[in-house]
């Protein structure tokens, strides 16, 4: 289902009618805000759902403070390298966008349709013909995904040869249902992931270190404490938790590098090459 206009992408295929071979999806003007956030030359355009006043104070809460994975050093380097392929007449794709749109030349797709979705889709099932974009980007998507290694050979499928892929996962986090949870990555996961879909692996790396694994798992061990005494306390102790003990995600860069990180990283990064 398109949800809104975007760059024509020749041979698209509409799920809603598959005898709709291709569909024009103008491009539209980006929405630029004051509540962005810089990625290593780029800006990420946050969307206007995003920075509504309408957005709970909990959501907010959550991407300020709990759930900041995809703002770490570590991943700004490696989103403003990948970005930086994208010159004129360039396409790219952003397989569970959210509510970020992080270039203009970039297709947002989503399972949920939003106000920055172009493309609503599954991951596992792109409606796009094979070898039609320079970049794939998947932020911490594919654990919500049921079949994470059918969703990283559609990927691959629609990135042109010498396209770039990138590809974030979580390891040490709690269950958080987008709507479905299902998976966690290794190292190793993320190794054989990207080997049987056929792509190269240029960098594989620490997104999120230890503090931040540690962090995650200490706040909901707290929270869910609290709620056995009584179940409406799960919510104001993992805030209060969260917020208290946020210095912890401080200890990623001294740890990062570490021998032992790999046992309870927050998450993973990687970028291939098809």
């Amino acid at each position: 289902m398109v949800c809104r206009s975007h760059e024509l992408v020749p041979g698209y295929k509409d799920p809603r009618n598959d005898s709709v071979e291709s569909r024009e999806i103008r491009r539209s003007k980006p929405t630029w805000t004051s509540n962005s956030r810089r990625v290593q030359g780029h800006i990420a355009v946050k969307s206007k759902a995003a920075s509504s006043p309408r957005k709970s104070l909990r959501a907010r809460f959550v991407s300020s403070i709990y759930a900041t994975h995809n703002n770490s050093r570590q991943v700004g380097l490696a989103l403003g390298q990948c970005l930086s392929v994208l010159s004129s007449g360039s396409r790219g794709l952003v397989v569970g966008a959210g509510s970020t749109k992080l270039h203009p030349a970039l297709i947002n797709l989503d399972i949920a349709c939003g106000e920055t979705i172009d493309v609503c889709a599954s991951a596992e099932h792109l409606p796009f013909p094979d070898e039609v974009f320079d970049l794939v980007l998947s932020q911490e998507v594919l654990e919500h995904v049921r079949d994470p290694f059918q969703a990283m050979c559609e990927m691959k499928r629609v990135l042109k040869k010498g396209g770039i892929l990138y590809c974030q996962v979580p390891f040490i986090i709690g269950y958080h249902p987008g709507p479905t949870d299902f998976w966690r990555f290794t190292k190793e996961g993320v190794q054989e992931l990207i080997q049987r879909a056929g792509l190269t692996c240029q960098e594989l790396k620490v997104a999120v270190g230890p503090g931040t694994g540690f962090y995650r798992i200490f706040v909901e061990f707290l929270a869910v404490i609290a709620a056995r005494l009584w179940r409406k306390l799960y919510i104001p102790v993992k805030g209060t938790c969260a917020l208290f003990f946020y210095p912890l995600k401080w200890l990623d860069p001294i740890l990062a590098g570490g021998p032992q990180c790999d046992r309870i990283s927050g998450g993973y990064l990687a970028i291939a090459r098809r």
